[in-house]
């Protein structure tokens, strides 16, 4: 025991009070903590004991504890201020009259966020945000004493707006005829049209992208569904032979969906049942089917891709299996509770033990007829669903072992495959790769894939080092982003990507995707091909998220080429081409003496045109000595958002996410390496971004494939080479011309022109190619082009060109007298009923023959819908939404209108919100934005502005493999709605 002056029997007096002594004092009722309690208990009976021993106190009456007093809060500032100024909140006027205050807490309870700085202290800071009109923001201030009693003051402070204009903002935003969505999502706002028997099945176009949303009843965000469930989804469609449909489960850490397909009868023919983020089916012959998504655990949003090629990375329900067999590894311990055994579980299960033992894997038999219930769980519903026993057998299997999975004592389970010898596949999603064909990569990768000494800086937000097919590709590099806000710790040598900081679930994880695009690893099995995937990358960060500044840009373009910079460092070799993806600075002289040093140094660089569809330059793109990239769409015209003018030297894929020309299920936007983030982590996946940005990094892994010819290349010749058309295939009017530059990059020309500077050649056969396998023409497309060249050296001679359809016709638009060039496909509805069809254009030449196939639908079913978007007018200076409307398509297109906006620079995005949780553009749901996804541009608004018109597409993510994301908790979010 301390002893000390008793007088106030202050709380620093703490002893440990017995139990037995509370019940032995007659005490008053006091509101006291038990901390509290205990203190005041022992300071009575210290002053009791004290009286006594002393022979004082009098009558001898017993002295009652004197009540801890809370502390008085007390909080003042400015009523009202300016907007931009720097505002202190003071809260040192507090006080506890019986002790002491030994916590502060501030906290903002009203108006548009701000940082507050020292606000676990006295005296805290913010800087007024910038607003139209008088603006109420209210702080609260909590302080608690030393004996935990606490108490609260809040404060309002108007922050007086400047006198601003009035303006209105307008545009639509535009839905593709193969966008669709599920008729019953969990957001209230939208239509209801449910699908859950096979008798209400939705009617769907192929090919088609839908986004959806199921959830078993108690599960996934309060909404329509959440009490009561929405566990199937069924939908009816036309397939042909061979088509597969696909669905990306967006929530599959927390989630489990399943696909099964059906023929009219009502007969399954085709399921997957896993347990990640792809399940796939496929049609065994043309016909109308029946396709079934179905929550097995869980909710989640879903896209289901219909018309696509089977991707390699699903897993393959076809795969052979033993039926009936499982090979499942316990936990350590062999028994799972008091008197239950490993055995007991096989069995309540239906299933026996064959062979294995304790702390290595068992084989399982499964049990015929025997504890289906428990064994199959929901799923036993679809047992008479199979009227095939083999097909049957193994949906049983595998719907077994997924039971299993569920057991919390059960470490690993399989089942017990069949193997074979097999050549390993290509990258599982190449398939998906459309921009490489179009500009002749195979024929290009036949004489080169890059050597490893050839190396692009890739100068942007940073890299996600740890991406499986960024593996071994990568060299040193360094993070010049100043500001030690955007990652923490300004610059140094680690130029991994922490993504939006502030809010992880907009990370874009922009320079991941472009040098996925440079030099993603090739023949790996997994995921994309980058264009030149011998080569290496030097990732160099000068972005975060938000932007950058032209003076970290450069000190990152010196780095690279190996000049004086900020870091104080070198790279152990200069790189010997530069990839910016990124524009919007004004001019610099000091940038334009820059660039054309490394031009007169040999390094190369290569800039992205920009994505404000503009004529104006923009800059580094138009600088002299960079090479600026404008982007083209699928069908080789160019995007939408491409910037224009004198400046543009070359096009590349850009990719429009609005289109699905080939038909592959998919938007037609570039696939490469990219990420989701949230609170939880970072979790590795491909993505679909659009804009000059993806553009550029084609140009630079098709200059990448050169260097690796002849490494002493440089730009002068590089330019020659450009200007004599040896580089590209005109597009646009013959010659230069201010959309293509000098035309569409061809990789196949650019190493053979790099070979002839070496004065060696490479003659490959004469090969007919087509610019794409395959055309879809949706239900509302009348026309599109294909362009047909010589994949290699020599001379060919088309011979025909023919469609064996009658509603399809074939003609010459641009073709030169070996038969090559652009031809037009035409498609006449008029007679055809409503369904799907499919027609065959065979090309037959000197050299070989070949054959594109088209796609129509004709009805209802075509008609673009995504479900209803909010539209929402985003303040990035105060990261908050200022206005949101709520919109649905008419004939594919939903118009909006803002009012009485006031002056300031803003972003306008577009979403849906299925699973109804108070946030558009999640995994699974559409999303759009003006400009571009990938690049929001900025609308200075001054003025009324209209005709803001930008598409709208299901945010679409592939993921890169089973075990490289196995620990990643993710919840990504995307951007707040009001309700």
């Amino acid at each position: 025991m301390r002893h000390a002056n008793p007088q106030g029997c202050r709380p620093e007096f703490v002893a440990i009070l017995p139990y037995t002594l509370a019940g032995s004092l007659n005490m008053p009722q006091y509101n006291y903590s038990a901390s509290q309690v205990s203190t005041r208990l022992f300071c009575g009976l210290w002053l009791t004991a004290l009286l006594a021993a002393c022979g004082g106190g009098g009558g001898g009456g017993e002295t009652q504890p004197a009540a801890n007093q809370p502390p008085i809060a007390q909080v003042t500032g400015p009523s009202s201020v300016a907007g931009g100024s720097e505002v202190t909140l003071e809260g040192s006027g507090s006080r506890d009259t019986d002790g002491s205050i030994s916590r502060y807490q501030w906290r903002q309870t009203q108006g548009p966020t701000v940082a507050i700085v020292g606000e676990e202290t006295a005296t805290a800071r913010f800087t007024a945000p910038t607003v139209g009109a008088d603006t109420v923001l209210v702080f609260s201030l909590s302080v608690t004493d030393n004996q935990g009693a606490s108490a609260s003051a809040s404060t309002r402070i108007t922050v007086i707006g400047e006198a601003v204009g009035r303006w209105d903002l307008s545009g639509t935003v535009l839905a593709s005829s193969n966008q669709a969505v599920d008729g019953d999502t969990n957001d209230t706002a939208s239509l209801y049209t449910p699908n859950d028997m096979p008798g209400s099945a939705q009617a769907l176009a192929n090919p088609v992208t839908l986004g959806g949303y199921i959830n078993q009843p108690g599960t996934g965000a309060e909404g329509r569904s959440q009490l009561r469930g929405d566990i199937d989804d069924y939908f009816r469609l036309e397939l042909l032979a061979a088509q597969s449909v696909t669905l990306l489960v967006a929530d599959f850490e927390d989630a489990d969906a399943d696909l099964y397909l059906y023929n009219e009868a009502g007969e399954v023919i085709d399921f997957s049942v896993e347990t990640g983020e792809i399940e796939t089916v496929t049609a065994p012959e043309n016909g109308t089917y029946l396709v079934n998504v179905t929550a097995f655990l869980g909710a989640t949003n879903y896209i289901l891709a219909v018309g696509s090629p089977a991707l390699d990375s699903a897993p393959r329900t076809d795969a052979e299996l033993v039926p009936g067999e499982i090979i499942v590894e316990f936990a350590e311990s062999e028994i799972l509770a008091p008197g239950f055994f490993h055995a007991d579980l096989a069995y309540q299960m239906g299933m026996q033990e064959r062979a294995g033992g304790p702390g290595r894997a068992r084989l399982l038999e499964i049990l015929a007829g025997q504890a289906e219930r428990q064994r199959l769980g929901t799923a036993a519903r679809r047992k008479n669903d199979f009227q095939n026993n083999a097909r049957r057998e193994r949906w049983e299997t595998l719907i077994s072992v997924k039971q299993l999975r569920r057991q919390p004592d059960v470490r690993h389970v399989e089942p017990n495959y069949r193997l074979h010898t097999a050549l390993e596949p290509n990258d599982s999603a190449y398939d998906l790769q459309w921009h490489y064909p179009l500009i002749g990569l195979p024929a290009a990768w036949d004489v080169t894939i890059g050597d490893p000494g050839v190396v692009v800086a890739v100068i942007d937000t940073g890299i996600l080092s740890n991406h499986p097919d960024l593996a071994g590709q990568l060299v040193a590099g360094y993070d010049f982003v100043r500001d030690p806000a955007a990652d923490g710790d300004g610059i140094d040598p680690d130029p991994e990507d922490p993504g939006n900081r502030a809010n992880p679930g907009n990370s874009r994880f922009h320079g991941t995707h472009v040098a996925g695009t440079v030099a993603a690893r090739g023949n790996n099995r997994i995921g994309v091909s980058g264009v030149a995937w011998g080569a290496r990358v030097m990732p160099l960060r000068a972005l975060d998220d938000g932007g950058g500044t032209s003076y970290d840009v450069a000190q990152a373009v010196r780095f690279a080429a190996g000049l004086a910079n900020d870091s104080g460092t070198f790279p152990a070799a200069a790189a010997a081409i530069i990839n910016l993806s990124l524009s919007g600075e004004g001019f610099s002289q000091m940038n334009q003496a820059l660039y054309r040093e490394l031009r007169e140094r040999g390094t190369i660089v290569v800039a992205s045109a920009g994505n404000e569809a503009t004529r104006a330059p923009a800059y580094p793109a138009a600088y002299d000595g960079v090479i600026s990239v404008a982007a083209v769409d699928a069908q080789r015209e160019i995007a939408s958002y491409s910037n224009r003018g004198t400046s543009i030297d070359i096009s590349a894929p850009g990719g429009d996410g609005s289109t699905d020309f080939n038909g592959d299920g998919y938007p037609d936007g570039i696939l490469s390496t990219g990420g989701s983030a949230d609170a939880g982590g970072v979790e590795f996946a491909y993505t679909f971004l659009n804009g000059t940005s993806m553009a550029a990094p084609h140009v630079s892994g098709v200059i990448a494939l050169m260097k690796s010819i002849n490494p002493q290349l440089d730009g002068p010749q590089l330019e020659s080479l450009l200007q004599s058309s040896s580089l590209t295939d005109d597009l646009g009017s013959a010659g230069r011309d201010d959309l293509y530059g000098h035309g569409l990059v061809n990789a196949r020309k650019a190493v053979e022109a790099a070979l002839a500077s070496i004065g060696e050649t490479f003659t490959p056969p004469a090969t007919l190619r087509a610019s794409s396998q395959s055309l879809n023409f949706g239900g509302a497309r009348e026309q599109l082009d294909i362009t047909l060249s010589n994949g290699g050296s020599g001379d060919l001679q088309v011979l025909g060109l023919d469609s064996d359809a009658s509603w399809l016709s074939v003609s010459a638009l641009e073709v030169d007298a070996a038969g090559l060039g652009r031809y037009r496909l035409q498609v006449d509805r008029s007679g055809l009923a409503d369904g799907l069809y499919s027609a065959t254009v065979s090309a037959r030449s000197s050299a070989n023959s070949l054959q594109v196939r088209a796609l129509l639908s004709v009805g209802d079913a075509a008609v673009a819908d995504v479900g209803v978007l909010y539209i929402i007018v985003y303040d990035p200076a105060t990261d908050a939404a200022i206005a949101q409307s709520v919109a649905r398509a008419e004939a594919g297109r939903y118009a909006f209108r803002f009012q009485d906006l006031p002056d300031g620079t803003y972003q306008v995005f577009a979403g849906t919100d299925a699973d109804n949780d108070l946030f558009i553009c999640d995994a699974g749901e559409a999303c759009g934005a003006w400009l571009t996804t990938d690049e929001p541009g900025l609308i200075v608004l001054d003025r009324d502005r209209d005709a803001l018109d930008f598409p709208i597409e299901h945010f679409i993510r592939l993921p890169s493999g089973p075990d490289v994301n196995a620990n990643v908790a993710s919840e990504s979010r995307g951007v707040p709605r009001e309700r």
